[in-house]
């Protein structure tokens, strides 16, 4: 099979990945597990509490589990006073939570002298959140920390897409149109095309989404193996579809999943949310992949697979490459995390 670059690899072509998938432990578990999508729920729940012992609940019967992104910005923006306070209360907390977080995380040895970090994932994508990571910003500034959070400027639907494309060699492109790019998470898998757009720049910051698919597997109850076959399908769809529009594809596949990768594929640890078990030895997705789709256009096919927060975080290298040491925070059914060097060309 041919290989581009080894899976989980800590040496990109743009950057050095010194850490990922770090699991600070403390006396409650893992620290990560305090600013995920979930903790946030958790903390308007604390809130609603006392208030549902009064008979005074802003936000009535609806369980807070329920309550979508759009509707809490709706709440924020033009609800009841009291209701809105409510969240901002909750929008506070989790802030504080998210300072801890990063406070521990730049105490390691491999986050250390970080500059800027990214922060993703599907918590970014609303008002609520971006509030909730503005506060942050200000609690670690006024506290003597000078770092910069900045917003992931793609759709993080689509930053998990675009990073494939940064992990690999530049030459791997050079010809092509786009590649097939995958986005592995907690409840989602989502598969596209992206277009590197080389002829307008060839650092990918012109990168895009041509077209894409999503499955949420997370409704339904499904083995991996299910799983495994539903990506292919969707791949084989997008492949087919890239071809009728003239689209002409890179023979390699570029994939973020959730945990540890090691070098040959196999995921090592951090996949515990994926349906079935994507840990075991025997199981190796990048393999499988190929087996199913063995060739792209006349090429034999390539697969590079990450960790989903490194390639979410690896879309923001046109704008980051500024830094010397920058992070990526993805706040989603769990907290990802990586930290990176850029490499710099020697003059």
């Amino acid at each position: 099979m041919p290989v581009i670059t080894e899976h989980g690899a800590r040496t990109l072509p743009s950057v050095d990945v010194d850490s990922y998938n770090l699991e600070i432990r403390d006396e409650d578990g893992f620290v990560g597990d305090r600013a995920s999508h979930g903790a946030f729920k958790a903390i308007i729940d604390e809130w609603r509490e006392p208030l549902r012992k009064l008979g005074d609940d802003p936000l009535g019967d609806q369980p807070t589990k329920e309550v979508s992104k759009k509707e809490l910005d709706a709440i924020l923006a033009e609800g009841a006073p009291e209701a809105g306070g409510l969240i901002h209360s909750a929008i506070e907390a989790f802030a504080k939570e998210l300072e801890h977080v990063i406070r521990r995380f730049l105490k390691t040895a491999s986050w250390r002298d970080t500059e800027a970090i990214v922060i993703g994932g599907g918590f970014r994508q609303s008002r609520v959140g971006e509030l909730a990571i503005g506060r942050t910003g200000v609690l670690l500034k006024s506290g003597g920390t000078n770092i910069e959070l900045e917003l992931i400027s793609n759709h993080p639907d689509e930053a998990g897409l675009i990073g494939c494309a940064h992990l690999m060699p530049a030459w791997t492109l050079e010809g092509f149109d786009g590649l097939m790019a995958v986005d592995i998470g907690g409840t989602n898998i989502r598969a596209g095309v992206v277009e590197t757009n080389l002829k307008k720049s060839s650092k990918l910051d012109k990168a895009g989404v041509w077209k894409s698919e999503l499955w949420r597997h997370g409704d339904e109850k499904t083995k991996r193996d299910e799983a495994v076959d539903r990506l292919i399908d969707m791949l084989k769809d997008l492949i087919k579809a890239a071809g009728k529009s003239k689209l002409n594809l890179a023979p390699v596949i570029g994939i973020g999943c959730p945990g540890l990768i090691r070098e040959d594929g196999s995921i090592e640890t951090g996949a515990q949310n994926l349906p079935g078990n994507w840990e075991s030895k025997t199981f190796n997705l990048p393999n499988c992949i190929i087996d199913a789709i063995p060739e792209i256009g006349k090429h034999e096919t390539a697969v590079a697979m990450h960790n989903d927060a490194v390639v979410q975080g690896l879309s923001e290298l046109p704008r980051m490459r500024e830094y010397d040491r920058w992070g990526v925070l993805t706040i989603g059914t769990g907290l990802g995390n990586a930290r990176f060097t850029t490499r710099r060309k020697k003059s």
